[in-house]
């Protein structure tokens, strides 16, 4: 009997949005006005709010929650959802999609995330797989959420104890950043969300590396202007790397910088016992800490670094201070192998040869070991 083959093509599809447009703002937050919350619009459109309760409880959020009745408000509709990373799971995006489904949603119709990294990323994802895609938009409430999680387009949640192993890509068609959340973050999220503006700077934007090495004293006092300036650079930055990477085939793994240590770190500890942000600090310390042990980058680079680190608070140890137990390097190992930026065997990092100098290199275990002793 002869065989037969057959090739069948396919165009390439970017999901979600694509053009992603990005507000900073520095007036309050008035959502039932910017949405027209509860009103019939010209094309139809109903909008699925997803927050949580932290954020919901705000001042600024409380009059446009209690418009809602119930969770109702016209054709609009309202999800609270519990707060922090412990809700980052595959059992909140369904509840989202269930939700939406009971509520007779269409994929024509917007979900909206207004939250922290958590929100933006299970909202997303919720809209991304609801009736294989829906609209949707994103209101970041913390300076991480603003500085990465929203921006680019990667959803996702955590699943069995580690992190961001469920996901798509599927940008948002527009992203609100409103600068008055920033005040009311607690100073652990706030710390958070500066590493990862930290990490932008050292990897793309020299002037703003400065910022963080001269400006201390402003930016850890909330300095409103210098916020909106750090802020604007590093959705700049991020958006021309995601223009071009949409999917991190290439130079988009460059954001992961601290990232692989980040989330071993996270996962061993439990995920949400220790801010996303503060993880990625001590993993760029762990990264520069392997580039010196290699000859990659100098110890002089290093130690400028760590000394910029040391105005923030961020832990540059070996072993970060939560971490206890014996055989810490192994169990670092572990996690990291699973590492979804892993391609073969090996662990993949990302390391720098000095300030925006950078390169994506697999390493030995034991140099992986040598750095965490």
């Amino acid at each position: 009997m002869k065989s037969k083959s057959f090739e069948i093509k396919y165009p390439q599809i970017n999901s979600g949005a694509g053009i992603s447009n990005v507000y900073i703002s520095d007036d309050a937050p008035d959502f039932i006005s910017y949405f027209s919350a509860g009103q019939p619009r010209n094309d139809n459109t109903r909008y699925f709010f997803v927050t949580d309760a932290t954020v919901a409880s705000l001042d600024c959020m409380k009059e446009f929650t209690a418009s809602f009745d119930d969770g109702v408000l016209g054709q609009d509709r309202l999800i609270i959802l519990g707060s922090g990373e412990k809700y980052k799971t595959i059992e909140s995006v369904l509840e989202i999609v269930k939700a939406a489904i009971n509520e007779n949603f269409s994929r024509n119709d917007c979900f909206v995330g207004i939250g922290g990294g958590v929100i933006c990323d299970i909202t997303a994802f919720a809209a991304s797989i609801f009736k294989r895609g829906a609209r949707v938009k994103l209101v970041p409430t913390t300076v991480l959420a603003m500085v990465d999680a929203s921006m680019g387009g990667k959803t996702g949640c955590d699943f069995d104890n580690y992190k961001n192993m469920i996901g798509t890509f599927f940008p948002a068609e527009d992203i609100l950043c409103y600068t008055q959340f920033i005040p009311s973050l607690p100073e652990n999220q706030f710390k958070s969300g500066l590493a990862e503006a930290f990490k932008t700077a050292l990897l793309f934007d020299k002037e703003l590396y400065d910022w963080f090495k001269n400006e201390s004293v402003k930016i850890n006092n909330r300095d409103p202007s210098t916020l909106v300036s750090i802020i604007s650079k590093c959705i700049y930055a991020k958006g021309k790397v995601v223009e071009n990477d949409l999917t991190e085939r290439g130079e988009r793994a460059l954001l992961n910088f601290g990232h692989t240590f980040a989330h071993a770190y996270e996962s061993i500890v439990g995920l949400g016992a220790v801010a996303h942000g503060e993880a990625v600090a001590w993993g760029i310390g762990r990264a520069l800490a392997l580039c010196v042990h290699k000859d990659i980058c100098s110890a002089a680079y290093r130690d400028e670094i760590f000394e910029v680190m040391e105005k923030y608070g961020w832990d540059t140890n070996p072993i970060p201070f939560a971490v206890t137990g014996g055989g810490i390097g192994e169990r670092f190992i572990t996690a990291m192998q699973k590492d979804k930026k892993n391609k073969t065997s090996k662990i993949r990092l990302i390391l720098q040869k000095g300030l925006c100098d950078n390169l994506i290199q697999e390493v030995e275990d034991e140099d992986i070991l040598y750095i965490l002793k």
